[in-house]
């Protein structure tokens, strides 16, 4: 039985060409998306379209991974990143606007942005399945498509009011061929003493670049003016459980088993939310 078309895919069709032949216009066909051109694409019952072609991208959350990150968010823990990047989204556009969240995972973030904009819609893409089927259900007004963001997006020239990108990777020209001359990118990215006392008791957890404000830089200048930047940091109280959760949330999941966890003064019962936001300007 063909899969029905989901109302916030249906509501962001006009957003997306074809990936194969970059052909615009991607119409419902039988429980699928098909362009001009006769591709034809999968809509998942879960309610996401399945755009990616050819090799598959061998990144992306796991089950586990995505499992972890729904219970560990549900805490309210990553709150003020998710107003942060509501509150910058609100500030550059009015309610009839499209966002798009590139590296969406599941939809958290996104949902967040469209809770403060009544009349915008979302779009969220990301390479993990496990991530698009909790996406696709994270907001009413958000879809999800499953793309690599290293590959130029399934999307037509400057559709976007938002690019949003939140510890997610990052690729700057198509966020700029995307994005509207007004729009603005939104990116979220850690500190280094963001979860400091997480990193300094599990050693195998993935550390985070000295320098990474440096390359953030480099990649975007060709592409983006940076318009502003607000700091986010606090502590967060951590019950075990979630402690747990946050490792497994993380790409440090795939070095670390909840064995090597097993000590119980290995996890803190605090840790320290450092991350920087910036909205910016396509030059």
């Amino acid at each position: 039985m063909p899969v029905s078309l989901p109302p916030a895919l249906e509501l962001s069709l006009d957003l997306l060409c074809c990936p194969t032949c970059r052909t615009p216009h991607l119409h419902p066909d039988r429980g699928a998306l098909r362009c001009p051109g006769g591709h034809t694409f999968d809509i998942a019952r879960h309610g996401y379209a399945g755009l990616l072609t050819g090799s598959r991208a061998t990144s992306g959350d796991d089950a586990a991974m995505v499992q972890a990150r729904d219970r560990f968010l549900s805490t309210g823990a990553y709150t003020p990143i998710r107003q942060v990047g509501a509150r910058l989204a609100a500030g550059v556009m009015a309610e009839q606007a499209t966002v798009v969240d590139v590296g969406c995972g599941t939809g958290y973030y996104l949902a967040g942005v469209l809770d403060q904009l009544p009349g915008a819609r979302g779009l969220g893409l990301d390479t993990s399945v496990r991530a698009l089927r909790s996406a696709a259900r994270a907001h009413d007004r958000a879809a999800a498509v499953a793309w690599d963001v290293f590959r130029p997006f399934p999307l037509a020239d400057g559709v976007a009011d938002v690019v949003l990108n939140v510890f997610a990777p990052r690729n700057p020209a198509e966020f700029h061929r995307v994005l509207r001359p007004t729009g603005r990118l939104i990116v979220v990215r850690p500190t280094g003493r963001h979860l400091a006392e997480l990193r300094g008791r599990v050693s195998a957890m993935v550390t985070v670049d000295p320098a990474k404000e440096q390359r953030l830089h480099r990649a975007l200048d060709p592409y983006f003016e940076a318009a502003v930047t607000e700091q986010v940091e606090y502590p967060a109280t951590l019950a075990r459980p979630d402690a747990l959760d946050l490792v497994a949330m993380t790409p440090s999941a795939r070095h670390v088993s909840r064995a090597d966890l097993k000590d119980d003064g290995l996890l803190p019962d605090q840790v320290t939310v450092s991350v920087l936001a910036t909205a910016y300007r396509p030059r």
